[in-house]
């Protein structure tokens, strides 16, 4: 039985696409494989350049802006050294001019015998994954991701059409299938796939997401999961209130027995990408010895990205100064070079700028947190029973029940008056103006799990969700972060449930926290009860939208 099982699970290939990076792997498989989640094009000669950066784009930065961010960095210095270490003493903290007399002196070594690569140099026109990074920034190709912030990346300019991005994800996807995979395209229809959604979804998106799959790629049969659904599923928790920091985009919802509740959704546009930004603006105010780095260069970001990896924490005991090194090897430079520098509190204060958002105004965040699109607001001519159906039809037959029921005194003088109520938009209104904090600042990672978790329908539910945090995401992967964060859910949650234990999941079964989603729904697809959710191709073009409203694991 079990060799069968073993025999499907290899047959279900599992696609988690993220903003930066893409995981796809067989439902079998221990581990996805990770790739960049980008295309490089070849340019037409006189053509027009585009070039999407790794991390978010930084603001010009005026005068108004910088005040507002040292004002905020200093305010959490100041929180950090009231702050006490385990032992009970005081933190201290090295003045930033002492950090940055150090770097100023700080001169790079000549790296002995480093052999430099030479830029990468395509044979063909189109360049996936990891590779771009190797392409000269200066040279004739165009840089493409196709999802950013968390949702797919249509804009104004040259390639941002929907059709584009779909075109997009349909070539990274098949070169990671045929070249990474060993899997050729004329076999998918033998394979089925489950690809994982966000949790604050696009209906009209997720139409265009099946058709690619099933259509244009050619699986067998598919079915979508939310990443808050799957992540529970890969922690092995029957509920719990899902954190998940991304590169781009940071999203909360509550989510008990496979379902996510709609209304506790939100989704704040900052994740890790920003920390990077910010720590790499701190690492400027302290002399930076690095002067040639440019973060829009993917060299460099991809550089930056690593020192907020290796050096940032939210580790108390460690105070003062520490130096730090790293390398810089470019190609197409003669040698490489060896920099040494000294961090402080600096460290500590990026990671923070999740609760002290603030400091992430440096690339711009929009100040609304999105919020689930009700169904009224998502109408589909394919869809028969779609919500302005259902609001025409109602409103029709309560009008003719009127005209019959009531007397003459009582009619209306504008027969197309809205009988029906739309309660749906007055809720969606509720809930945008809820998930905000005053002055209208973007709110911080707690913030955003308490006013989650206030959304649950009963106090059963959020009790239970105050007793299990799950934090999941490549985007926060700080040391001593889930305690920080643990500490200031615990400070303000109602008297209510006081009483109750606070639990912050971090890394479930030692798993890495960006991989929990993808190992979730590969866990989902091997189950017995999964054999329902499946859409077959033929299906599919017969019923469209309908057989998603029926089948989908979640409330269409």
């Amino acid at each position: 039985m079990e060799c069968a099982e073993q025999i499907q699970a290899q047959m279900i290939i599992v696609i988690h696409p993220g903003s930066l990076n893409l995981r796809m792997g067989r439902a079998s498989d221990l581990n996805p494989h990770r790739t960049l989640h980008a295309v490089a094009r070849r340019r037409k000669p006189g053509g027009q350049v585009h070039h999407d950066t790794i991390l978010p784009k930084i603001l010009p930065k005026n005068k108004d802006l910088l005040q507002e961010l040292e004002d905020c960095r200093l305010a959490v210095s100041h929180t950090l050294q009231s702050c006490l270490q385990s032992n009970g003493r005081r933190r201290y903290a090295t003045p930033p001019q002492q950090i940055s007399a150090f770097n100023r002196r700080s001169t790079p070594e000549t790296l002995p015998d480093s052999s430099i690569q030479a830029w990468y140099q395509p044979m063909w026109d189109t360049v996936f994954g990891d590779n771009v990074l190797n392409l000269d920034p200066n040279g004739d190709f165009n840089l493409h991701f196709p999802m950013r912030r968390g949702e797919l990346n249509v804009h104004s300019g040259l390639g941002g059409s929907l059709s584009s991005v779909l075109t997009d994800l349909q070539a990274i996807w098949e070169h990671v299938l045929s070249a990474t995979m060993e899997i050729k395209t004329t076999d998918l229809s033998a394979y089925k796939c489950v690809l994982v959604i966000p949790d604050i979804y696009n209906r009209a998106y997720l139409r265009e997401l099946v058709t690619l799959l099933l259509c244009r790629i050619g699986f067998g049969s598919c079915f979508l999961v939310q990443d808050h659904v799957a992540a529970t599923f890969g922690a092995g928790l029957g509920y719990a209130c899902v954190v998940d920091v991304g590169d781009q985009k940071t999203s909360v919802s509550c989510v008990e027995d496979a379902i996510s509740h709609p209304n506790t959704r939100v989704r704040l546009e900052y994740g890790g990408g920003d920390v990077t930004q910010t720590f790499y603006w701190l690492l400027q105010k302290c002399a930076f010895p690095y002067k040639t780095c440019k973060d829009i260069l993917p060299q460099d970001a991809v550089l930056l990205k690593k020192l907020k990896e290796d050096f940032c924490h939210v580790n108390l005991d460690i105070c003062g100064s520490e130096e730090k090194h790293f390398d810089v090897m470019q190609p197409g430079k003669a040698f490489g070079q060896r920099f040494t520098l000294q961090v402080g509190d600096e460290a500590i204060v990026a990671p923070l700028s999740l609760f002290h958002t603030e400091l992430l105004n440096l690339t711009g965040t929009t100040k609304l947190a999105k919020t689930q699109i009700p169904w009224t607001k998502q109408s589909d001519p394919e869809d028969c029973f779609d919500a302005e159906y259902l609001k025409e039809t109602s409103r029709r037959g309560a009008k003719e029940q009127l005209e019959q029921s009531a007397p003459e005194f009582l009619h209306t003088e504008n027969p197309d008056e809205e009988i029906v109520v739309d309660e749906e938009k007055e809720n969606y209104k509720q809930i945008e103006r809820e998930f905000v904090v005053p002055g209208g600042q973007i709110i911080g990672l707690d913030q955003a799990v308490l006013q989650s978790i206030e959304r649950c329908p009963n106090d059963e539910l959020k009790r239970k969700m105050y007793g299990c945090i799950l934090v999941v995401g490549g985007g926060m992967k700080f040391q001593g972060i889930g305690k920080w964060l643990q500490n200031r859910v615990a400070l303000q949650i109602p008297y209510l449930y006081r009483s109750e234990q606070l639990d912050i999941v971090t890394s479930p079964k030692d798993m890495d926290p960006a991989m929990t989603a993808w190992k979730g729904a590969s866990v989902l697809s091997c189950l017995e009860s999964a054999s329902e959710l499946w859409i077959t191709q033929q299906e599919w073009k017969k019923h469209g939208l309908r057989i998603l409203r029926e089948k989908a694991p979640f409330v269409w």
